[in-house]
């Protein structure tokens, strides 16, 4: 790698738009603070890739989504409080936009809480309310399954969107600040989020449709609908949603090639990255958070201008967290 691109990369402002790390450091007692060669990501491995601001996902496994899913997330979320009480002078949970840029401007990492899937809602806004008073602020209102508040894509065939609660939880977000994030919903799901919400949506991590036909993907048009709104997708390193035939040749190519295409259809103002490290397997060459650069490279060695290559890697990105976080 050539020092032109390394010095764009690390002066840029990167944001990854998805991550499951935080359910290592609670289930399998990885400290996020320390360097590992276990899983995807840590501080070191973040800062070592340039990497700026991570969306952290409290996800809950299956067996928790129909009892203590609540529980569950509170856990998950109480972990990312641990890491930014013990380190401090690392890392931040941020709750808007100033919080990022602050972070930036002193080295420190910055982490968005979010809930991936709305099943830890228990069904109430005063406990959608509740998570936001303790730093949520990314909700994906669903992970593949139904739940109290819309279908997830596993549920498609039904042609369910939102619920009468899902709705609610729609316009509650809208109104604490809360950014909602549509990867893994239902076709119907992801249209009634467009029609209901009146700030710009995420789909934090799902690829081109045209590319691989895989269920997590978006078809051009769900892309185009997003953008419409301000929103962003996020291209995802996950091999499965690359090359759905054969996930094991994913590679960076593959990554390219979805932001390519992105931005050929939504154009440069829509496309972000949003990896699901530590929630799935990589295409070759993303080992870990280390490899961010990689991407970079890649987008200057095919002649992409340096401002596109900016707002893919997190303008984009931070846009709409100033939009709806402020």
């Amino acid at each position: 790698m050539t020092n032109a691109f390394l010095s764009l990369h690390f002066d840029a402002i990167v944001i990854d738009g998805h991550c499951d790390s935080i359910g290592d450091q609670l289930e399998q007692g990885r400290w996020l603070g320390e360097r590992s060669d276990r899983g995807h990501i840590d501080l070191p491995r973040l800062r070592e890739g340039g990497v700026d601001v991570q969306f952290f996902a409290c996800y809950v496994p299956k067996p928790y989504q129909r009892h203590g899913a609540t529980v569950h997330a509170l856990e998950r979320l109480d972990q990312l409080h641990l890491l930014a009480e013990a380190l401090p002078d690392q890392f931040v949970l941020a709750r808007n936009a100033d919080d990022i840029l602050r972070a930036k401007a002193a080295g420190k990492i910055a982490g968005i809480a979010g809930l991936e899937g709305a099943e830890a809602l228990d069904a109430s806004i005063g406990v959608l309310r509740q998570f936001y008073r303790l730093g949520l602020r990314n909700l994906g209102l669903a992970w593949n399954n139904r739940n109290a508040a819309c279908d997830g894509v596993a549920e498609s065939r039904t042609n369910g969107g939102l619920t009468e609660f899902g709705v609610q939880v729609v316009e509650e977000c809208n109104r604490l600040g809360v950014i909602l994030d549509v990867s893994h919903l239902s076709p119907a799901g992801l249209a009634d989020v467009l029609a209901v919400s009146q700030q710009p949506i995420i789909a934090s991590h799902s690829n081109a449709r045209a590319l691989c036909d895989h269920r997590r993907n978006l078809t051009d048009a769900q892309m185009e609908a997003i953008a419409a709104g301000g929103g962003v997708i996020g291209v995802t390193f996950v091999d499965a949603f690359l090359n759905h035939q054969n996930p094991a040749t994913a590679t960076i190519d593959d990554i390219i090639a979805n932001i390519e295409h992105m931005l050929s259809v939504v154009g440069p103002d829509h496309v972000a990255l949003g990896s699901d490290f530590d929630g799935w397997s990589m295409a070759q060459e993303m080992k870990d958070a280390t490899c961010y650069p990689l991407i970079t490279q890649r987008l200057v060695e095919r002649g992409h201008d340096a401002r596109v290559i900016r707002k893919v890697l997190g303008e984009n990105l931070l846009r709409v967290i100033h939009t709806v976080l402020g």
